[in-house]
């Protein structure tokens, strides 16, 4: 069954369904590294993807941001010259009510009957003004971080923007 688009997950518009002790079947998140680079070094700079709404992002499209801000900021400043670090984790259970398609299907589907669904994946709820990843650099590394965080923000279902934390006085003279 192809994977519905994360614009239909993107709301919350349930309850929080979190409790996996409880449930059966939830299938594992997608996101292998929460912390990438240079973790020990004290950059002057830290950029942070911020969202402009509250919403969920499913892990698939975390790790795929996570991923490609990663590989564009080790490719253009090396291993040792950034550190990433995806602040968000998905809790949030996902569920559908898979529904049969094709030749016979009316006979087959249950249709409502028994509608609760079953577990489909991962989201994280962020709310307004969250930050989601955070990239901290050399200056020398300003554009090459921001322009990471700009190619992870295409990956997400959520209006975002990207956020000075620290350093806006060095780049600014």
């Amino acid at each position: 069954m192809p994977e519905k688009p994360a614009s239909s997950y993107r709301e919350q518009d349930r309850p929080a369904y979190t409790r996996k002790e409880y449930i059966t079947g939830i299938p594992g998140s997608r996101i292998t590294f929460y912390e990438r680079g240079d973790s020990n070094a004290d950059f002057p700079i830290h950029l942070s993807l911020v969202t402009k709404e509250k919403g969920q992002i499913k892990h698939t499209a975390l790790e795929s941001a996570r991923v490609s801000a990663s590989r564009h900021m080790q490719k253009e400043a090396g291993e040792n010259n950034y550190y990433l670090k995806l602040r968000v984790y998905p809790h949030q259970i996902l569920r559908e009510n898979p529904m049969a398609l094709g030749a016979g299907a009316d006979r087959i589907s249950d249709g409502m009957r028994k509608a609760f669904g079953r577990p489909i994946g991962l989201a994280a709820r962020v709310s307004r003004g969250q930050k989601i990843i955070t990239i901290r650099a050399p200056e020398e590394f300003y554009k090459v971080g921001k322009d990471a965080l700009r190619r992870a923000r295409m990956k997400l279902p959520l209006p975002c923007k990207v956020s000075i934390d620290k350093g806006s006085e060095i780049i600014s003279s």
